[in-house]
């Protein structure tokens, strides 16, 4: 029994919630809904970490109930086009997030009415040949411009040179949930250019805001607060307390930089239109249940503390890779002091540091679902990652540890092939090697057979490895749903290195 893994979040309860406060939401208006979607819709795997219990699919598993009425408009910024942003956790650029999002959202059964590039200047190729492609598939696109003074200079934007320069999104449906590949992509300021459209054509409409994090309703420090401000040190997101809520009602919540500093533009917007605004503070805006629904506050805690670490690692890495400075892994530090953490608490970390200073070579440890760390080495045959892929499995099966589930004469093929033949010039078998090897083995032996049906209990493991993983570990980890880090040191000393 995996033992380890608490839940610490009721995720019917969620959905219950969630649906029911949504729905109040859109009889408020009347009309229109344009309701901003934060986080991943399909696949928010930090939500499910730092949440146990709250599965990567929460969000569209409630969207799934009201397919007939919504409307999905995707926003991605024209700058992270031309920077070939990557999902840190799918290893993609924006640009195919937004084809996957778009195929993704028709397999549920909900309509995609277009895609909206925002930030867009005639200098953006990217962007242009990107809106030309997604034209050619039949997708609707629409351009969005930069606001100079944007957020401050508030006349200037809600006026025929700031909004107005936009197209206007052509929508059919009645709740319009703008959604996007990741932070920073522009989806407020989609929603808020639609409110002045509409109101320029006599359309009653809202809008309202569902971002999972940081959770309003706990306090500042808490752990899972500080995991979303780690999450995204990257975008100089900072968690304060909303002062407009404060000076409101009173009451101390929690909301972030950005929808504080952004907040007057929208109270302006329905200032003009309606005559008073219906929202008194950015928290108010929200329609997050997320607090509601934490059955087990320890359980949160203790999973957003090993969040962080991970964050922190994968920034060293980040940074090492691209010869940057420790800015982000600085500011993540800061924030594990403030919780009285190390890179240590993260309980795969000293067993692979031990296993590569006993060995000498680098070396791999991987925690299983209940509690239990293996650990791997390098050998002439395999490399770390592959050998405590192996260990694990076996350990999953219930196997000596003596027991070979690779012989020899079926590993020595498979490096002549690459060494003769595919001009590798490392003869290790890699992660996807391995498995390959192991699925055919899984023909004839029974060990082997044992391990393969074990592979589906590494979901949400942790691993750590003592060098930075190349590109095939780190996507056959990731398939199998196996969380990652690694100490910030390449194997070798190569300049060049494949992505």
């Amino acid at each position: 029994m995996d033992n380890a893994r608490r839940v610490g979040f009721d995720r019917q309860k969620y959905l219950t919630l969630q649906s029911q406060h949504i729905d109040e939401r859109r009889r408020r208006f009347g009309g229109k809904l344009y309701l901003e979607f934060g986080g991943k819709l399909f696949d928010d795997h930090h939500a499910s970490r730092v949440l146990p219990g709250f599965t990567p699919d929460n969000k569209i598993a409630m969207l799934e109930t009201l397919k007939d009425e919504v409307e999905v408009v995707i926003a991605v910024s024209a700058h992270d086009l031309a920077s070939n942003k990557q999902r840190a956790d799918l290893g993609i650029p924006y640009e195919a997030d937004v084809l996957r999002l778009i195929d993704e959202f028709r397999s549920y059964g909900l309509y995609v009415g277009s895609v909206v590039i925002t930030q867009m200047t005639d200098e953006h190729r990217q962007a242009r040949a990107f809106k030309r492609k997604l034209e050619r598939l039949g997708v609707k696109v629409y351009r969005h411009h930069p606001i100079k003074g944007y957020p401050n200079d508030v006349a200037l934007i809600i006026s025929a040179d700031g909004y107005g320069r936009n197209d206007y999104i052509e929508t059919t449906r009645d709740l319009i949930v703008v959604t996007a590949p990741g932070p920073g992509s522009g989806k407020m300021a989609t929603c808020l250019s639609q409110l002045y459209h509409d109101h320029q054509r006599g359309i009653d409409s809202g809008y309202a805001k569902f971002e999972t994090f940081p959770i309003w309703n706990l306090p500042l420090d808490h752990p899972v607060n500080l995991a979303y401000e780690a999450a995204t040190a990257d975008l100089d997101d900072v968690n304060m307390i909303d002062p407009f809520h404060l000076a409101a009602y009173g009451e101390q919540v929690v909301n972030y930089n950005r929808d504080v500093e952004v907040f007057p533009v929208l109270r302006m917007l329905f200032e003009r239109m309606l005559g008073e605004s219906p929202y008194q503070s950015p928290t108010d805006m929200g329609v997050n249940m997320a607090g509601h629904c934490i059955s087990d506050d320890e359980a949160c805690r203790d999973a957003s503390k090993q969040e962080v670490i991970r964050r922190y690692f994968k920034a060293l890495v980040h940074e090492r890779r691209e010869e940057l400075e420790p800015t982000v892994s600085e500011r993540i530090a800061l924030t594990m002091s403030q919780l009285g953490i190390a890179q240590e608490d993260r309980p795969v970390v000293a067993p692979a540091l031990d296993t590569e200073r006993r060995t000498k070579a680098p070396a791999a440890a991987l925690q299983l679902p209940d509690g239990t760390v293996v650990t791997g080495k390098t050998s002439a045959l395999l490399g770390s990652s592959s050998a405590v892929l192996l260990n694990a499995l076996k350990a999953l099966a219930g196997l000596p540890d003596e027991v070979h589930l690779l012989a020899p004469e079926t590993i020595g093929p498979i490096q002549t092939l690459k060494t003769d033949h595919l001009g590798s010039a490392n003869p290790r078998l890699h992660t996807d090697e391995v498995l390959i090897a192991l699925a055919v083995g899984a023909t004839h032996d029974d060990n082997a057979r044992r391990a393969m049906s074990q592979l589906p209990r590494l979901r949400g493991c942790d691993v750590h490895t003592t060098v930075i993983l190349g590109p095939v570990d780190e996507a056959i980890f990731r398939s199998l749903g196996v969380q990652v880090t690694s100490e910030p040191v390449f194997q070798s000393k190569k300049l060049y290195r494949k992505r």
